[in-house]
């Protein structure tokens, strides 16, 4: 392969064709730092870019500090969560003034190879699956304490699996007998209530540990409002890039982008338009970019990634609640 998988960024080159500033000085923050792999891709690229690099894994920020050492001098990073990016912003006299904001919302690849973090069904480990491990919430801790009819809710909207009602049944009959503790007590339980797939279909576990993935960090909840706080801090003209990987995540970025992108916002059944509403976005991808075959055949994990980018033209600032719904 090209590059260690724990270093591959997805989608590098769509992502830096959103990230050109002709050589001038410009501000950028990188909601979810990772490894740092699209922040250093910048910083080499653009010799007067200043960065904000902001992830919820204390581990990744370590990682990251190590790759983009060289830069010290401009790149500040931040222990903390994406939809407080504003506040970071305010904090750091970045708001309103920031040129470009990219959110890869993503697991990234040593979270996912790290057995004791308990994010992947294909090794033994903890039933963890926390990205920031000061939070108390933990997939064991859902799987045994979580009433029934929050396990339905968990594994039909996070997982929409289709026998969600007959796996909280299960579930919480298992756990009279034995909790939850390791993956690997989980996806034995998977296998025996859902059945084994059959080669070419996706393997039983996987959404089951999407679902539980989510509700232990919020996921969707951190992103509806991390996307109105990232619009906010962008200057006019600035651009917002976010890439998702699956599709309750990607259906929350259409529907923003679509809102932010709108003319008139009168109900269909108005004679006419009387809110005067003018778009406060410009939609910069047709659908959504996708990796190449070459990326594909060096690095499988991006084969959900999917890409998309709206520049801000209004000088506005959104009401995060508007979009609470999305």
């Amino acid at each position: 392969m090209a590059e260690d998988l724990e270093h591959y960024s997805v989608l590098p080159q769509e992502v830096a064709q959103f990230l050109k500033f002709n050589g001038n000085a410009a501000k950028m923050i990188d909601g979810t730092l990772g490894n740092g792999g699209h922040t250093l891709n910048a910083l080499q690229s653009c010799p007067q870019l200043q960065v904000i690099g902001i992830d919820r894994d204390i581990q990744a920020i370590g990682r990251a500090a190590e790759r983009l050492k060289a830069y010290n001098d401009r790149v500040i990073l931040h222990h903390g969560v994406f939809s407080d990016m504003e506040k970071i912003a305010e904090d750091e006299s970045w708001s309103g003034n920031v040129d470009a904001v990219l959110l890869d919302i993503g697991v990234s690849s040593p979270q996912l190879d790290d057995a004791a973090r308990g994010f992947s069904w294909r090794m033994d480990g903890p039933l963890d699956m926390r990205m920031d491990r000061r939070s108390p919430l933990t997939a064991s801790r859902i799987l045994n304490q979580y009433e029934e009819a929050d396990l339905i809710r968990i594994f039909k909207e996070y997982g929409e699996l289709k026998q969600a009602k007959k796996l909280a049944r299960r579930v919480v009959e298992e756990r009279e007998k034995k909790l939850f503790s390791t993956t690997a007590d989980l996806v034995d339980f998977c296998d025996r209530v859902l059945g084994k797939s059959r080669p070419g279909e996706l393997p039983s576990p996987t959404l089951v540990f999407q679902a539980l993935r989510i509700e232990v960090n919020d996921e969707l909840g951190e992103l509806k409002k991390g996307l109105a706080g990232a619009f906010n801090v962008l200057k006019n003209g600035g651009v917002l890039i976010v890439i998702s990987f699956h599709s309750l995540e990607d259906r929350i970025v259409k529907r923003f982008f679509k809102r932010l992108s709108t003319g008139c916002l009168c109900p269909p059944s108005f004679p006419m338009c009387v809110c005067n509403h003018t778009p406060e976005g410009e939609i910069l991808t047709r659908g959504v970019l996708v990796a190449t075959p070459q990326e594909l055949a060096e690095n499988k994990r991006s084969c959900c990634a999917k890409l998309r980018a709206i520049r801000k033209i209004k000088d506005i600032k959104l009401d995060m609640t508007e979009f609470e719904s999305l």
